[in-house]
């Protein structure tokens, strides 16, 4: 009996509802997040975000939907840097600098990796997007 109660404690504990925040409107793909976009609801929602500061100020990689659960993978770091963008590519090895423009053959933030066509050689390389919005190459 006691083993039969606690199997049941602990199917119920894990299908807990909780707090969680729930868009309250349509938040389109590649829309920055605010507070005034968020309200919490009770819902069972396993791995579904709950902190306002997890979300707010973070770019929507999906649709969101009103009044469904946020989870970890429908948003990022807003992008700085977009398709087609004429970015400043830097290559730095020791004491050496080079620069020289490009262009941004996909979209991402501030630390992600992407490709850029180099303008004068017509190569295309990979880069981490720097704060500045520039391209560093390795």
């Amino acid at each position: 009996m006691k083993l039969l109660l606690a199997l049941i404690g602990i199917v119920f504990a894990q299908s807990a509802v909780a707090e969680i925040l729930v868009p309250t409107r349509t938040i389109r793909a590649k829309e920055i997040i605010s507070a005034e976009d968020l309200l919490y609801k009770n819902l069972e929602a396993p791995g579904a975000l709950e902190l306002p500061e997890e979300v707010i100020g973070q770019e929507a990689r999906i649709a969101l939907y009103a009044g469904r659960p946020i989870h970890p993978g429908d948003i990022g770091p807003p992008a700085l840097i977009d398709r087609n963008d004429m970015v400043k590519l830097i290559f730095r090895h020791g004491g050496l600098e080079i620069t020289a423009e490009g262009r941004s053959l996909g979209r991402g933030a501030e630390g992600e990796y992407i490709r850029v066509m180099n303008l004068t050689s017509r190569t295309t390389v990979t880069g981490r997007i720097r704060a500045d919005g520039n391209i560093e190459v390795d």
